[in-house]
């Protein structure tokens, strides 16, 4: 019965695992992807745009 016992806590674990992942590939999308993506490009932009005006400062120095 000790082999009951060791693999017991591993299968658990790939269980809540793999409901884990499910619910996280349910998630994605859905009404608020649009909003999300926009997010993180407005985010993405923001960063550029300041890599780009510290490299012209630079420049200009």
């Amino acid at each position: 019965m000790d082999y009951v016992s060791a693999l017991v806590p591993p299968v658990v674990m790939a269980v809540f695992f793999i409901g884990l992942i499910r619910v996280i590939v349910k998630t994605q999308g859905g009404a608020n992807k649009a909003k999300e993506d926009a997010a993180v490009d407005a985010a993405l932009a923001r960063v550029e745009g300041d890599r780009q005006a510290s490299a012209s400062a630079r420049t200009e120095a």
